[in-house]
């Protein structure tokens, strides 16, 4: 089943790879879709892991929006952001 979320902090193509990463490392994930201008994260996923798809978005600085999106989020996605374009 496809879920999406809708995240805090999404700036550009080096956020995108970031969590492109990070999401697809996780267990059963099989397809992943992020909508930059939107801010949404669309996947698909064999196992029912919809909190730990959020939890890893929050952890790394993209928490769902109506989260808190405190000073430690913001700047982990600064970061995340900056690896994400060396790495793409």
């Amino acid at each position: 089943m496809k879920k999406n979320i809708i995240i805090e902090n999404l700036k550009c193509g080096g956020c995108v790879a970031t969590i492109k990463k990070g999401i697809l490392a996780i267990n059963g994930v099989v397809e992943l879709n992020i909508d930059l201008e939107k801010s949404i994260v669309s996947f698909i996923s064999e196992k029912d892991n919809f909190e730990e798809v959020k939890a890893k978005l929050s952890q790394l600085g993209y928490p769902e929006v109506g989260d808190k999106n405190t000073i430690v989020h913001k700047a982990k996605s600064f970061v995340s952001c900056a690896v994400g374009k060396i790495d793409s």
